[in-house]
């Protein structure tokens, strides 16, 4: 088993430069659309978003809020009609939800659609780990999201919301899993009896609380255990100084793993080939597995972490989230064997 987990580990290392290249240029140009809303996110930033409702006045019968994150390509709205095809698949269920999309944009978006000064804006990946905006000022992705759960918090805007479900797919569920990881924000959403979950669909990568990796590619890789693959280095946001806190913390929240069972491919051209990633598997399928055996051979195990494996979809956001297992997972639509 060693043998044919090595073997594709190197078979995974021999991307084709024209793969790399095609993945390479498509997240480097700017987003050929804007989300239209704004929330401001402290004193001097704001980040633009989709909503599919009016937030800025009251919202009574609203018991649901569904937020989707965006991947590493920033396209904020590929996800967001993802998110209202959902919705529409759900049934009596979409009645009483509001459908988010949060887009984190990069300095050249901003640039090319001369957006305000007060547009926050990270390096092309740096949002994906909570790390600082490199302008107007160094405000964190995953305080971006705080605002986001504010605003979803404030009784007088919902007085009903029952549930908020944090959903990502690719790119977007990697910032899922280190939000869930580092966010105190949904503390006061389940003070007010608002229930947060958190849908982690076929990520690159997750953030290890340990040493542990399932492929031996440790020992060439001395970055291996840095956020956003484990705990050394770890951004300001995260102030909790103990990782052991931190994953008591994760491990308390509802998580549900999505994981496409035809998500194999170890040259998929957006797939993290970097050393770090590559120590945790050969493709998102076996990644996504091997974390979460590993999160459950701790202490007390995982007893509110799910992971459901999605029949015959490959790494496609849309297919997943409206797979039976996706609706159930946003919406609790039953069906998910």
């Amino acid at each position: 088993m060693r043998r044919i987990a090595t073997l594709a580990l190197g078979m995974a290392l021999l991307a084709t430069p024209a793969l790399a290249a095609r993945r390479e240029s498509a997240s480097h140009r700017a987003v050929a659309e804007i989300a239209p809303a704004r929330i401001a996110v402290g004193s001097q930033g704001s980040l633009p978003l989709f909503v599919s409702r009016d937030w800025s006045q009251p919202l009574p019968g609203v018991t649901r809020a569904v937020l989707v994150l965006h991947g590493r390509l920033r396209n904020a709205a590929t996800y967001y009609h993802s998110a209202l095809a959902a919705q529409a698949a759900a049934g009596e269920a979409r009645t009483t939800a509001i459908m988010i999309a949060p887009q984190f944009l990069a300095t050249r978006d901003v640039e090319a659609h001369h957006l305000s000064a007060d547009a926050l804006h990270w390096t092309l990946e740096g949002w994906e780990g909570g790390d600082p905006a490199v302008g107007p000022s160094p405000t964190s992705s995953f305080a971006a999201l705080d605002a986001v759960l504010a605003r979803l918090g404030d009784r007088r805007i919902f007085p009903d919301l029952q549930q908020v479900v944090i959903a990502g797919h690719s790119g977007g569920a990697q910032v899922v899993q280190r939000y869930a990881i580092a966010s105190q924000a949904d503390t006061a959403l389940v003070r007010a009896g608002i229930a947060v979950r958190y849908v982690v669909a076929n990520p690159s990568s997750y953030a290890y609380f340990s040493a542990e990796r399932p492929l031996p590619a440790i020992a060439a890789c001395p970055g291996f255990n840095d956020w956003k693959y484990g705990m050394d280095n770890r951004p300001a946001y995260l102030s909790e100084p103990n990782p052991a806190g931190l994953e008591q913390g994760y491990v308390a929240r509802r998580v549900i793993y999505l994981l496409g069972t035809l998500d194999t491919d170890p040259n998929q051209t957006a797939l993290d080939k970097s050393c770090m990633a590559e120590a945790q598997g050969a493709y998102r399928y076996a990644r996504g597995h091997s974390y979460f055996t590993t999160m459950q051979r701790r202490d007390a195990g995982t007893p509110h972490h799910s992971l459901w494996d999605v029949p015959g979809v490959g790494h496609n956001g849309d297919q997943m989230l409206t797979s039976p297992c996706g609706l159930h997972a946003l919406f609790d639509v039953p069906g998910c064997g």
